[in-house]
C-alpha cells in the first residue's frame, strides 16, 4: 500500500471531486480553488465529455494548485493523462484496465484507487494491490451515467469491519445523510454535488466538517 494515501485521508474528512456540468460555476478551476481554500486535501479529476487536450490543459493547471496546496491530485479512469500532467494518482471502476495493467502504465509509486459495491471486489482489490478503494454508491446517485444501484451501509459496516487499506465513502451522500455515514465507521467521504452545486463551496465544505465533527 500507498503510505501517502492515508496521510491525506487522515488529514481532511472530505473528498472532493470535479464535476463541471453539475457545477452551479461551471468552472473546474474556480471549484478545484474553493474546494483547496477550505482545506480539501484529496481532489479527483473527473471528466468524461471533453477534449483529452481540454482534460490535459485543466489537469496541468489543477495539478499546479494541488502541489502548492499541499493536496493530492487523482484522475479519474485515464492513467495515460495521469502520467502525463504528473497526478499523484489514478481512480479506476470495476470496467476499467485492470490493476496490474495500470501499475505498468503508472510505476509502483502511484496511487490506485478502485470501485468497489461488494466484499469480493474489496477483497480482489486489496489482493491486487490497490491503495485505496471507493465503497458505494451507498445511497441512490445520478451524478453518473450506468452506476449500479445502491449498496448501502451494511457495506460500509462490512468494509469497516474486513478491509484495512484506506477508503472513501461514496454515492449519493449529502447534508441530511452524511453524519449517518460517519457514524458507520467512515473516515472519509466522497460529495459530488452536494460541493460543487453550491455557490459558496468553501462555505459549505465548513458546514459538512461541522456535521462531522
Amino acid at each position: 500500500m500507498n503510505r501517502k494515501i492515508k496521510k491525506y485521508f487522515d488529514a481532511f474528512p472530505i473528498y472532493a471531486m470535479t464535476a463541471e456540468d453539475l457545477s452551479f460555476s461551471h468552472d473546474n478551476i474556480s471549484d478545484v480553488e474553493d474546494m483547496l481554500k477550505a482545506g480539501v486535501k484529496v481532489i479527483q479529476y473527473r471528466e468524461k465529455e471533453k477534449s483529452f487536450l481540454e482534460m490535459y490543459n485543466q489537469c496541468l493547471k489543477i495539478r499546479e494548485m494541488t502541489r502548492e496546496a499541499g493536496a493530492i491530485l487523482i484522475i479519474d479512469d485515464f492513467a495515460d493523462l495521469a502520467v502525463a500532467v504528473g497526478a499523484d494518482g489514478v481512480h479506476i471502476g470495476q470496467e476499467d484496465m485492470p490493476i496490474e495493467a495500470v501499475r505498468r502504465v503508472t510505476g509502483d509509486d502511484f496511487i490506485i484507487g478502485v470501485s468497489t459495491h461488494a466484499p469480493d471486489q474489496a477483497v480482489d482489490a486489496v489482493k491486487r494491490g490497490a491503495d485505496y478503494i471507493g465503497v458505494g454508491p451507498l445511497y441512490e446517485t445520478h451524478t453518473k451515467k450506468n452506476v449500479c444501484a445502491p449498496v448501502g451501509l451494511e457495506y460500509l459496516d462490512w468494509v469497516v469491519e474486513n478491509i484495512d487499506i484506506p477508503f472513501v465513502a461514496i454515492g449519493g451522500i449529502k447534508k441530511h445523510n452524511l453524519n449517518e455515514v460517519f457514524s458507520h465507521g467512515a473516515k472519509c467521504a466522497c460529495l459530488v454535488t452536494g460541493i460543487v452545486g453550491s455557490k459558496d463551496i468553501q462555505d459549505e465544505i465548513k458546514k459538512l466538517c461541522e456535521i462531522i465533527n
